[in-house]
């Protein structure tokens, strides 16, 4: 039975699908070459900054150093998440129908510095009682490596067959797979047919009825 629900954070609880790709285009833009969310978009989703920059770099034949390249998309996304992030809508309404009933936590893939902005604007430790984990917490071993949900299986004392993960990105699915925990989709950044290995997709929060999620075990 269901007692632990783990939320992505990106697409999931916040609202920032439209920040990255203001910042791939500014990116790209700059080296004229137009962006084209379509043929880019699914190689970057849960990756980091980091890693998105070599992807970018590789699929595009940039020529900077991987360094500068992150650097820079660090540094125009920044200014985004500055004045542009918000919580996903109808995230908050089902939240606090559930968060007295599950144990809730998040676990990202985000750079610290942009939850850092996120945490001030929003107050998601506070919302989720400082169970806020991040992949500084396992060796910056990102998705589709189940390690960030082990961990924050662990820190809330749950065992991995009592959580539910939701994701909006095919390898955080993956991730959740591997984990040997049920996971939801929604399809605030992929079709449904890229979130297809999820146990449930939906298309919005409205969609789920909190009172059958512990159901889903």
């Amino acid at each position: 039975m269901i007692d632990t629900i783990i939320f992505d954070n990106e697409g999931i609880v916040i609202d920032t699908e439209h920040i990255w790709d203001k910042e791939q285009e500014i990116f790209l833009g700059r080296r004229g070459i137009c962006y084209r969310r379509s043929e880019t978009k699914h190689l970057l989703g849960g990756r980091s900054i980091a890693e998105g920059a070599k992807i970018l770099k590789k699929k595009f034949n940039l020529y900077e150093d991987d360094t500068v390249l992150s650097n820079e998309r660090f540094l125009i996304v920044k200014d985004l998440f500055n004045t542009e992030v918000k919580f996903i809508k109808g995230f908050m309404d089902f939240y606090e129908r559930i968060r007295n009933k599950y144990k809730t936590c998040i676990a990202t893939s985000m750079n610290e510095d942009l939850l850092s902005i996120v945490d001030q604007k929003l107050s998601l430790k506070e919302l989720f009682n400082g169970h806020v984990y991040s992949l500084k917490h396992v060796g910056f071993k990102s998705k589709p490596n189940p390690d960030i949900f082990l961990y924050t299986a662990e820190k809330v004392k749950s065992k991995p067959e009592t959580c539910i993960v939701f994701e909006d990105s095919p390898i955080g699915i993956t991730a959740a797979i591997v984990a040997g925990m049920k996971c939801i989709g929604l399809t605030t950044t992929y079709t449904k047919r890229k979130l297809k290995k999820a146990n449930f997709v939906y298309n919005s929060f409205s969609e789920i009825n909190p009172d059958t999620l512990h159901l889903m075990g």
